[in-house]
């Protein structure tokens, strides 16, 4: 699937608010779909990538020989889902914002994985 069918697809996911593809080397979004007045996705992106960078900083300090899978940042309204595609692409992510109310996380969590597996950049 191409960009525009990915985001389209993760905006389907329950509670979705709003979803980016992240190329976190630059900080640029590839794409883009919901968000809002509350929520720039584009500022999201860019910050987003700041979190990406500085946690495997940590893994590469550690020493860790692991990969990231996603990060989860919980507010207390909403869950901030950041998935690293795989290896392949290995400089996105998928940036996906819920509202918590209407969210089912496990769920999210495995459709995006389907989503990045579909995924054609």
């Amino acid at each position: 699937m191409n960009i525009d069918t990915a985001l389209k697809e993760a905006m389907s996911i329950t509670g979705a608010v709003g979803v980016a593809l992240v190329d976190y080397e630059s900080g640029m979004s590839l794409g883009t779909s919901g968000g809002g007045e509350w929520l720039d996705l584009e500022v999201a992106a860019a910050g987003n990538t700041e979190v990406v960078r500085s946690k495997l900083r940590v893994m590469s300090s550690l020493a860790l020989n692991d990969t990231i899978e996603d990060i989860l940042i919980t507010l207390h309204r909403q869950y901030h889902l950041i998935r690293l595609l795989n290896s392949s692409r290995n400089s996105l992510f998928l940036y996906l914002v819920l509202d918590r109310e209407r969210a089912n996380l496990a769920l999210a969590r495995h459709y995006l994985k389907r989503i990045e597996a579909d995924l054609q950049v």
